[in-house]
């Protein structure tokens, strides 16, 4: 708590606006966003890259919160002012950092994946600006901040060496998608089964419970999508720069219908957490699998 009171020291409006915004970069939907960019328009093998070392991070992430079940400082610390504007999105358990880990497996899984010097440096700066901002913020310890470098960079180095042969060894694949469904499944298992203590907190338990869910469900629904890719789909990204730009708008808008127009049906017939992740798989299905049916057409897009 001391490192985060010396930051405090330096807050001013216009740091906490720069800071506040940089934070950003290291939220889930962009994470989700920008993989999705590379696995739809430019570089598959980098796309599922991108979205395996993010899932294995954040389940990893969500795994460490309820064994630890770390409060945030500021309940840590009832004294310890916060930013407010941070508050709103910092849910949930304290250990450890959500918004590091996807910034590290974004832009540092872009920098491994790049030979471009400058891409290297600034996914770098990227991941230690995010991380800085989570303490700057108040809403993380260095300790919730350093050990999700270290877990989003693990992953990073353990599974590049793995897609750089997963298509032309689909074994690397299997036994890569295996490995991130059990330790999903053991989460899963883990927020369910667990006798937690009489005062775990019951909102944060809840929504453990979800997330674990949606993980499992995006995981599974990846065991479906490889093989469906490898052996037949074969899905290509090539296309010409505004096709590129309609496909992504497209695709992005089929996901977000899907998790918005299926939420309440589903929650009332299978109830929140089962409803969340049959949601999420087919929206895994339809990113994966349906829409990409339509890259063939988008290819052909501005040819004479």
């Amino acid at each position: 708590m001391d490192f985060l009171y010396l930051l405090q020291d330096l807050r001013n409006p216009f740091l906490d606006a720069i800071i506040s915004a940089v934070t950003h970069l290291g939220e889930e939907t962009l994470f989700m966003i920008m993989a999705l960019v590379f696995f739809w328009c430019f570089d598959k093998k980098r796309g599922y890259y991108l979205l395996f070392t993010g899932f294995a991070g954040i389940v990893s992430i969500q795994f460490l919160k309820m064994i630890f079940r770390i409060p945030r400082p500021w309940v840590l610390d009832p004294e310890f002012p916060i930013v407010e504007s941070a508050r709103a999105e910092a849910t949930g358990y304290s250990f450890p950092s959500g918004h590091t880990q996807c910034a590290t497996a974004l832009y540092g899984g872009i920098s491994r994946s790049s030979k471009t010097r400058w891409v290297q440096l600034g996914g770098v700066c990227i991941v230690l600006a995010v991380a800085f901002s989570r303490m700057y913020l108040g809403v993380h310890t260095p300790k919730d901040v350093l050990v999700s470098l270290a877990i989003g960079a693990a992953w990073i180095l353990l599974l590049y060496p793995i897609f750089q042969k997963c298509f032309e060894k689909p074994k690397f694949m299997y036994g890569t998608i295996g490995g991130v469904l059990l330790l999903a499944l053991a989460n899963l298992l883990f927020v369910f089964l667990y006798p937690f203590p009489a005062d775990v907190d019951a909102v944060n338990l809840a929504d453990a419970e979800k997330v674990a869910c949606q993980l499992f469900a995006i995981v599974l629904a990846m065991c479906i999508l490889y093989p469906v890719d490898h052996f037949w789909l074969k899905f290509q990204t090539d296309a010409v720069w505004w096709a590129q730009i309609l496909k992504l708008i497209g695709g992005v808008a089929i996901i977000l219908a899907v998790r918005l127009l299926l939420k309440e049906p589903l929650n009332a017939l299978l109830g929140i957490n089962l409803g969340c992740g049959v949601r999420y798989f087919l929206m895994v299905i339809a990113a994966g699998i349906l829409w990409p049916m339509t890259f063939g057409w988008f290819a052909r897009l501005g040819n004479k």
